[in-house]
């Protein structure tokens, strides 16, 4: 495919949709399928039919339109935006017959699109979701899909292309935050006949979705992160690694990167170049340690996923010992808009060492639950109470904990934090790869501890004792303090305990482990002491002959 023959198609696509006065788009990700979207699709056509709208009205499976608690979600493309909740094939008929048909909206199922939840987010990964067809090719590139891709192979040097994300200052959206445009420049400068491009979608923190939604709503804008990354580091061979949880994700993305072979998008000579680039998708059993990158990397050749010491690292010495870039699905859903937009547009959203935005999964004790994108350096508060509503009525917030299992908790006098890399380490907490679990004043953040040190001590591979040893004794220690059996004595070896873990683990795993314990010990010390048993004071038994 050309570059002509690329916007040829775009502009047919639009013109195409123009043709329809309404786009009716369902949510088909697997939040809302599984609150009976598909039921809700069925109807939806049922109606078309029997109306005789089919020329007119247009039916179209999109991906996470953010709230997910509300589920199904229906938009409505017409005059104007229209967004209704808890759609059920009843209402969907009435959407066909009141909405559609004689421009009554059914008001008592509407959102406001207006409204905090939408207008305090800034969406850059998610710009697509909810406005296209998750497995159309065509509709990807009517939204200016692949545009950056052709910029990038025809008018760009790779080091140009690495520059471009430098300045953008682009950091890794998996969790450590390290500089994409830094590692990308080493892989480049590694002298290899053969590099590779992996994407790691090992999403596994509980509560987590981002990288899942991803996939399944703008699979493409990850391939073409993920070329760009090939073209600009030497490499003709990318994997994703996605976990077998993901059966929908896994099916689309499938779907994607055949509709790219088949235009020539993937592939050899892509936009008549000289560059040659090829993926395929290697799927994991779902162990949590995958997603550290060399347990990773040992997954996809087929041995088994478990930590190897570093340096040297993946990008000097990575899938089969040559030189690889690895990034999770965020950050190359990044790179088209970068390219497109440029470097200075990026770099003027968010904060100066955290540019651009984040994905969150916000879960837990709140009253909006669901998929968000927010600038870096918003305040907790506003992601909490302004987008999220708040806790549920009659609670209190008591604490967000950010990171999954390696993160932290962050307390209620700490809401005017800005969500960034630095100010979530000052509290003990890190970003990681996007889940948000809000807790209110009926959560016991001992038990909080003790359900994220139980998860870190199943997902350990075992291989080295303090974390294959370490996580066992700290969830039979929090046990123990639940059950009130716990001295002071205890108490104090249990944060020792976490220090010496947190020190002394092989991979991040281990690592971080501890981070829930020491952060709800930091903040919450009086749930713990509460739960302590007191030691009584020894008498001394006078005819035991003591003095």
């Amino acid at each position: 495919m050309t570059i002509d023959e690329l916007r040829e198609l775009a502009e047919n696509e639009r013109t195409r949709q123009k043709q329809y006065i309404s786009r009716i788009l369902y949510c088909s990700s697997a939040g809302c399928l599984s609150g009976g979207s598909d039921s809700v699709k069925a109807e939806f056509k049922k109606a078309i039919e029997e109306k005789g709208l089919g020329k007119t009205c247009e039916l179209v499976g999109t991906g996470c339109l953010g709230l997910c608690g509300e589920g199904p979600l229906v938009l409505v493309q017409s005059a104007d935006m229209t967004l209704y909740q808890h759609v059920d094939a009843k209402t969907a008929r009435r959407i066909v017959e009141e909405h559609i048909v004689s421009g009554k909206k059914v008001e008592e199922c509407q959102i406001d699109v207006n409204g905090p939840f939408f207008s305090s987010q800034k969406k850059i990964v998610l710009e697509n979701m909810g406005k296209i067809n998750a497995e159309s090719i065509e509709e990807y590139i009517a939204a200016g899909g692949y545009e950056a891709l052709a910029k990038a192979v025809t008018e760009m040097k790779p080091e140009e292309l690495i520059g471009e994300i430098r300045k953008a200052g682009l950091r890794g959206r998996g969790g450590a935050g390290y500089p994409t445009g830094l590692k990308w420049d080493i892989v480049r400068k590694s002298v290899s006949e053969q590099k590779y491009v992996v994407c790691n979608a090992d999403e596994g923190d509980p509560g987590a979705f981002m990288d899942r939604s991803v996939l399944e709503g703008d699979p493409h804008r990850v391939l073409e992160g993920m070329a760009m990354a090939g073209y600009a580091v030497g490499a003709n061979q990318g994997y994703v690694y996605v976990r077998a949880e993901y059966p929908l994700a896994i099916d689309r993305l499938k779907l994607a990167i055949k509709h790219a072979e088949k235009l020539g998008l993937l592939g050899n000579r892509i936009f008549e170049s000289q560059f040659s680039f090829h993926i395929d998708i290697r799927i994991g059993a779902g162990a949590f340690v995958c997603g550290e990158e060399t347990a990773l990397l040992r997954s996809v050749m087929g041995r088994r996923g478990r930590p190897k010491p570093r340096p040297p690292y993946p990008s000097e010495k990575g899938l089969w010992d040559k030189p690889t870039v690895i990034n999770n699905v965020e950050t190359y859903a990044n790179i088209a808009p970068i390219v497109r937009n440029g470097s200075a547009w990026f770099a003027a959203i968010g904060t100066q060492k955290s540019p651009g935005t984040k994905v969150f999964a916000l879960a837990g004790k709140i009253n909006r639950t669901g998929l968000i994108e927010v600038p870096m350096g918003i305040p907790l508060r506003k992601v909490i109470f302004d987008i999220g509503g708040g806790t549920p009525e009659g609670s209190e917030f008591k604490a967000a904990q950010t990171g999954g299992p390696s993160g932290g908790c962050i307390p209620k006098e700490h809401l005017d934090i800005p969500v960034d890399y630095e100010s979530l380490q000052t509290v003990g907490s890190i970003m990681g790869s996007g889940g948000m679990i809000v807790m209110d004043s009926t959560s016991d953040m001992v038990d909080v501890a003790k359900f994220f040190m139980e998860f870190c001590m199943d997902e350990s591979c075992g291989k080295c004792i303090p974390c294959r040893v370490g996580t066992k004794h700290i969830y039979m220690m929090l046990d123990k303090v639940i059950r009130n059996e716990a001295t002071e004595e205890d108490f104090a070896l249990l944060q020792e305990l976490c220090v010496m873990v947190k020190e002394t683990s092989l991979c991040g795993l281990g690592q971080s482990a501890p981070n829930p314990v020491l952060s709800t010990i930091r903040f919450f010390k009086d749930e713990y002491t509460v739960k302590l048993k007191r030691a009584t004071e020894f008498v001394p038994d006078e005819g035991n002959g003591a003095q």
